[in-house]
């Protein structure tokens, strides 16, 4: 099957939304590169129209919205795919691949296996990259952990890998969850991970020891009081998915829910925040 490719390059903080929208015209698979989002959809698929209306629906929120489009022969679609995915090092310690990579890992504490489809998260963008960083440092042996908008399900692996005995994880996205469950299966981790499609509103009462969420400022904003809600009374919190210059007003929202700040990583003008709950 030969496919196209659509490069559109707008800023980070909106990729989401055009994953939504380039998956109800027929994109099957997405990767981010660099400050661009690559889309791809099967020829037979592709429909001109429906995409440009796309683009001219959102100019009033990005402006001019700067997209080309490549022809892809079956013979070349393996290999762009494998072009725009490689693998990912996080502190000399992780590595993250795809199945089709080919390559020694025995240097590597922790390995995961990740085929992103649609799914966001791939330690390829930095908010991801810093998570796993974060997690790093982390004590999760036997702990209980709750990842909100799993995405690939990539960091619930990671807690699993670090040795939580129980993670639940959940998208509002069904192909988000369909592929954090695949992954799931693939890292072997179903009897840990247990994903589900949904929001933090109808995630059952439970108290976790570590509360991640690499999603959006706007998100965090407004669901940060509620993630509280799901800490144990020393519980930690992870965060990422916004900007260096909007730390404040993120932090100024954690400590009004008795959250102090204790770590924070940057990574070209993204920031990841930890917290923890105080008595």
């Amino acid at each position: 099957m030969n496919y196209y490719e659509l490069k559109l390059c707008v800023s980070p903080g909106v990729h989401d939304i055009f994953v939504a929208e380039l998956a109800e015209i027929g994109f099957e698979s997405f990767v981010e590169e660099d400050t661009c989002l690559l889309g791809y959809i099967p020829e037979t698929g592709f429909n001109g129209d429906a995409l440009q209306h796309i683009m001219q629906q959102y100019e009033s929120i990005t402006g001019t919205v700067d997209y080309s489009i490549k022809y892809l022969e079956k013979e070349n679609w393996n290999a762009e795919w494998e072009r725009n995915y490689p693998p990912i090092d996080v502190e000399g310690r992780v590595l993250v691949r795809a199945s089709f990579h080919d390559m020694d890992a025995s240097s590597y504490e922790y390995i995961i296996e990740i085929n992103p489809k649609m799914s966001f998260g791939t330690g390829h963008h930095e908010t991801t990259w810093m998570m796993l960083a974060h997690q790093l440092e982390i004590d999760q042996s036997g702990k209980q952990v709750l990842d909100v908008g799993s995405g690939t399900g990539i960091l619930a692996i990671m807690a699993a890998l670090r040795g939580a005995t129980y993670v639940s994880a959940f998208d509002i996205e069904d192909w988000a969850t369909e592929n954090a469950l695949e992954n799931v299966q693939l890292n072997h981790l179903e009897d840990v991970v247990h994903v589900r499609q949904g929001t933090i509103e109808d995630e059952p009462a439970a108290q976790y020891d570590v509360v991640l969420a690499n999603i959006n400022r706007n998100i965090l904003l407004r669901e940060i009081p509620t993630y509280v809600e799901y800490m144990t009374p020393v519980g930690t919190l992870v965060i990422s998915g916004f900007y260096e210059h909007d730390l404040p007003e993120i932090e100024a929202v954690a400590q009004s829910v008795g959250l102090q700040l204790t770590s924070l990583k940057t990574r070209n003008g993204w920031a990841a925040a930890r917290f923890t709950r105080q008595l």
